[in-house]
């Protein structure tokens, strides 16, 4: 019994620390990497540079809420309590992995490392941009499509820059997933709405419940279409396989959206739905 209960505080702290997410990066990451035909090398530092990346940018995207949420005394998140308890902590830690990523920039190819720049350059301006917007500030409705645009670039953009061409089935599994990127924070936006009435401006609370969720389900008719399309045309059987896990994934989030009571319990709709970034493990 102890043994759970250890187990169950374990993956809770990943939970809070967005470590499902870093995961779910890295393994779209390398299932973009092995497009189209499934054999192509995987650049190993540029997964785990990667990895760290995507932990930094979400570390410091909450530090930076708690920071706000200091000053207009709005209520915490039990993600946000986590990362406030272990503020000094997680910026060592933080300060830490920024220098592994120094050193990791003398494996990475020349491309990846121009992509890589330019893509942290951006990235900051966000965060700081952000980190100056007060809580209640209609602008951050703009975070989950700016969020979707950089995690998609970071995730399939570093992979692309190391390809001399691109076949239409990446692109469009690309585009399959930036979709579903956005399709899972405006899910989350929405149950955040559920949970949090008072909480901050998102698109959710912009667009209303009945035209988020108008926008949710086209969404999922969109990328089951799109799906279907590269599944049938295709001519790479590994990318007619990463089709079908990308409409899988969106096929989750539907499933979260259309019973939306039975996952707001223990956050179930956070675990499950930043669980489906793990499916493309199925078929590397």
């Amino acid at each position: 019994m102890k043994f759970f209960h250890s187990l169950k505080q374990y993956l809770q702290t990943a939970h809070y620390l967005s470590l499902d997410v870093v995961v779910g990066a890295v393994v779209s990451h390398i299932m973009a990497a092995r497009l189209p035909d499934g054999n192509r090398p995987v650049d190993w530092a540029t997964t785990v540079l990667l990895g760290i990346c995507v932990f930094l940018i979400y570390a410091a995207d909450r530090l930076y809420d708690i920071r706000k949420a200091t000053f207009s005394q709005a209520p915490l998140t039990a993600r946000h309590r986590f990362h406030a308890e272990n503020r000094r902590l997680l910026l060592r830690v933080l300060m830490g992995l920024v220098a592994v990523c120094v050193i990791l920039i003398f494996w990475l190819p020349k491309s990846v490392i121009l992509f890589g720049s330019a893509l942290a350059l951006i990235s900051g301006a966000y965060l700081w941009i952000v980190s100056r917007l007060p809580v209640a500030n209609k602008k951050l409705a703009w975070k989950e499509p700016t969020v979707t645009l950089l995690y998609t670039v970071g995730v399939w953009g570093s992979s692309w820059a190391q390809k001399p061409t691109l076949g239409w089935s990446e692109i469009g599994l690309g585009l399959l997933f930036l979709l579903i990127v956005f399709q899972n924070l405006l899910l989350f936006s929405v149950m955040e709405a559920y949970e949090f009435p008072d909480s901050s401006f998102s698109l959710a609370t912009i667009w209303g419940f009945d035209k988020s969720d108008a926008a949710l389900r086209t969404l999922a008719v969109v990328i089951t279409v799109l799906a279907l399309v590269i599944f049938f045309l295709a001519d790479d059987r590994f990318a007619q396989r990463a089709a079908v896990i990308e409409g899988a994934m969106s096929a989750v989030l539907y499933a979260i959206q259309r019973y939306p009571n039975q996952y707001l319990t223990n956050e179930r709709y956070r675990w499950i739905g930043d669980g489906i970034f793990w499916l493309p493990v199925l078929i590397l």
